[in-house]
Order: structure tokens, then sequence, then C-alpha cells
């Protein structure tokens, strides 16, 4: 072997065990089990970062799926874990409009709104906004197709008027 490719595959180990230093500095794992979780973690990161960079990009249709199940059961706090583990970079405008129609529906009272869950749904339509504006939601059980009503609807439920304390109110029913 010729004293040059040597010097080449020696430069690389070198260039190698270094970044595993600065990453082992970086990542500080208290176990070597936790050494294994951390470099896994950092590698599906540094994948999905790849692929947001080439265009091919796509929500995990499985976690997508389990959050829409959960969604449909009313169980939105996990329904929001799910969507959120789907689109770990926030890109797709169905997951997040999902994400946001979960703190409406959860935060819809009879008597009054949450208004904190409210308040965080109102940012997260803001971000289906900025992600897609022309959004329509295709799924017949949703009564909000679409980003600007969600938004409406947080918006109402954000403010007090003298229509909050009307007992009529407490029949109406959430979209």
């Amino acid at each position: 072997m010729k004293e040059k490719y040597i010097q080449i595959i020696s430069l690389v180990l070198i260039a190698f065990y270094g970044l595993f230093v600065v990453w082992l500095y970086w990542a500080e794992p208290k176990t070597l089990t936790e050494v294994s979780a951390k470099a896994k973690e950092t590698l599906e990161t540094a994948a999905t970062k790849t692929e947001v960079v080439l265009g091919t990009y796509e929500v995990d249709k499985v976690k997508f799926d389990e959050g829409l199940k959960a969604f449909r059961a009313d169980n939105f706090v996990s329904a929001r874990d799910f969507f959120a583990r789907a689109d770990t970079e926030k890109r797709d405008s169905k997951t997040q409009f999902y994400i946001a129609y979960s703190f409406y529906r959860q935060g819809f009272g009879k008597v009054y709104n949450d208004d904190e869950l409210f308040k965080q749904g109102l940012e997260q339509t803001n971000r289906v906004i900025q992600i897609d504006k022309n959004f329509r939601a295709d799924d017949a059980d949703l009564k909000l197709k679409t980003p600007a009503e969600l938004k409406n609807e947080f918006e109402e439920g954000l403010k007090l008027t003298a229509d909050d304390f009307n007992p009529v109110k407490w029949t109406r029913e959430r979209k």
C-alpha cells in the first residue's frame, strides 16, 4: 500500500475520532446504554435534517395514524404527542392542523373555554398558516376545515363578552 493512502486513511480516522470526542462532550451520556440511545437520537436527527435539505421529508405515517386514532378517541394529549413525533420538523400542514385542532377540542367547554389551551392552539394555528395559508382539511369528521376558521374560534373563545354569561350558550356544540 502506498504511503499516501495510509496517510489519508489515518487523517480520516483521526477526524472521526475527534468528532466522536466532541460528540461525547456535547451529548454528555452518563452510562454506556445512554451512549447508544443518544447516538441513535443524533443519527435520526441528522437523517431528518438531510431529508429536509434534499426535499424528501415525509411524515411518519404510522405515528400519524396513531395520533389520528387517539384524536378520534378524544385523547388529545396523546394525539398531540403522536403528531409531534410524526412531524418532528413541524413542516407538514395537515399534522400541524390536527395538533391545533386538538387544542381546540380539549380546551372547549360548555361554560367556559380553557384560555391556556386556546392560546397554545392559536399559536399552533398561526404555524399552520405560515406553512400553508391555503390549507384545507379533507377529513369529513372535522367541522372546521381551514386554519382561518380555527383561528377565528380561538380568538372568539379568548374574548370575554357578555355572551359568555348567556345560559343558552351551554347548549352549544363543539366543532
